[in-house]
């Protein structure tokens, strides 16, 4: 069911779903299944990515029975068995998905359409500021690690997860190169990443991927001994600013659950659908 008030705009909903037909083939390649895509990861680091419906499909709505082809694809290859999509685009495939033995997760889906207004950026500290990095910056590798270490302790909860934890993740994805592509990405204007500073330690991050005047917002993190300050927000503010000066008009992102999503809606963004993803029981 829809996490929205209403059905979600056509147009709009449209939108997102190109958006997560494209976004993937900028580091992937995409593998034909009829009414579902593989997306395969291109090189050794960056996202392993997932199976979604191929939009356009004039045939039969995906069966169990190729839900079941795509998953012994993605055991061939290693790769996470994994399906995303959006509940409102493709009601169907959820059976099928179910019917193939995984267990499906919902997680709402907030947008900040082309008429939406962002709310302001929330008040820091004087000595804390916030700033989209260049591919350049020192302060990358800890930006990009920031995230990780929060997802590693969940929640909205303080955390002890803090400066010793951010640099063992920084020196270990610079070593596996994930830093370097993130710069690529950034220099290629296929990403942009925003962090929180006190001064030259980073307490949060985030991310926003645009194709066209599309962008999610993704990975935003805080460490988890800097929680409670509304950091988060303040990360979330300016990659809407960033994607908006440059041309991007629609913003969206999933939240892990309805206590993340309050913290966007306070960003301004709306309840609009329903993520779904996926994965083995």
């Amino acid at each position: 069911m829809t996490s929205a008030d209403h059905a979600p705009d056509p147009a709009l909903l449209q939108a997102i779903e190109c958006y997560y037909d494209a976004v993937p083939r900028s580091a992937a390649a995409a593998e034909d299944f009829g009414p579902l895509t593989l997306f395969v990861r291109q090189g050794s680091t960056g996202w392993h990515y997932y199976a979604r419906p191929t939009p356009g499909h004039d045939g039969p709505a995906a069966t169990a029975e190729d839900v079941r082809r795509v998953l012994e694809r993605q055991r061939e290859l290693g790769l996470p068995e994994a399906f995303e999509w959006v509940a409102e685009q493709n009601p169907e495939l959820r059976a099928a998905v179910e019917a193939a033995g995984l267990a499906v997760h919902e997680h709402p889906l907030l947008v900040l359409g082309p008429e939406d207004g962002a709310a302001p950026a929330p008040a820091l500290p004087e000595r804390v500021t916030v700033r989209v990095l260049g591919a350049d910056a020192p302060e990358l590798a800890a930006a990009v690690a920031v995230p990780h270490v929060a997802f590693g302790d969940p929640g909205t909860a303080i955390g002890a997860g803090g400066a010793a934890e951010l640099a063992a993740a920084a020196a270990r994805l610079t070593d596996e190169g994930a830093v370097a592509r993130i710069a690529g990405r950034i220099t290629d204007g296929v990403s942009a990443l925003a962090a929180v500073l006190d001064g030259d330690e980073v307490l949060c991050a985030g991310q926003h991927n645009p194709v066209g005047p599309v962008t999610e917002v993704v990975g935003v993190g805080t460490l988890p001994s800097a929680r409670r300050r509304g950091l988060g927000l303040a990360v979330t503010a300016a990659l809407v600013a960033h994607a908006r000066a440059n041309g991007v008009r629609t913003v969206f992102l999933s939240a892990s659950d309805e206590d993340v999503a309050r913290i966007y809606r306070r960003a301004g963004f709306r309840p609009f659908a329903t993520a779904l993803i996926a994965e083995p029981a």
